[in-house]
């Protein structure tokens, strides 16, 4: 499988040292089977997050996995993690053989419909070298990935994230962009996007 950094269509500028993109590191079959399976049997939850002084819900649900002494903070506090399924312990695998990197955490976040969305962020959490170097895999419909220089936002790039695609945010990434998943007005599917992360450095 060759690894594609962005050289075509609306991704061709974005510099080739923060970011890889393969577009199938999961085949169409294998990307609905699993889809189906962590819709259907992941313990999801609804986060509820403080914006401007009020208490939201995050507009999707997630489920956090990994190593049983994993260190990761999520929305004000430490949660524990769940066990690794033989299914992300394959995809972790796979992951890693691209990567070249070993992660001890992933993050799921399932998009219902195009209402759920994660809004403009990067994924530090206010830790230095935590989670600089985060794995992303997408599985069903295909949602935009936008993203946008933190000094100067006008700098943008939109990359279309296809069923089964794998991008790996790395080196300067995190300290230097955001991005996210926009809301979407048309009809959108069913999207789970795992996203393998280190997140034992304290």
């Amino acid at each position: 499988m060759d690894q594609l950094s962005f050289f075509e269509d609306s991704i061709s500028s974005l510099p080739i040292d923060i970011a890889d993109y393969i577009p199938s590191m999961f085949g169409k079959q294998e990307s609905e089977h699993l889809l189906k399976k962590f819709i259907n049997e992941t313990p999801w939850i609804q986060r509820s997050v403080m914006m401007y002084g009020k208490e939201v819900l995050t507009p999707r649900l997630t489920a956090w996995c990994g190593d049983s002494d994993a260190d990761f903070f999520i929305s004000g506090g430490n949660t524990p993690p769940l066990p690794w399924t033989d299914d992300l312990l394959m995809m972790r695998e796979r992951v890693e053989a691209a990567a070249g990197v070993k992660f001890n955490t992933v993050l799921l976040n399932y998009y219902r419909n195009g209402n759920d969305s994660v809004s403009w962020h990067d994924d530090q959490d206010g830790i230095p070298g935590r989670n600089k170097i985060v794995a992303s895999v997408s599985l069903g419909q295909v949602r935009v990935f936008d993203i946008r220089n933190k000094v100067n936002p006008s700098i943008k790039y939109s990359i279309p994230l296809e069923n089964g695609s794998y991008l790996l945010m790395k080196g300067d990434f995190q300290d230097h962009w955001q991005h996210r998943i926009a809301k979407s007005a048309k009809k959108m599917k069913e999207r789970v996007n795992l996203t393998f992360r280190i997140s034992n450095i304290k």
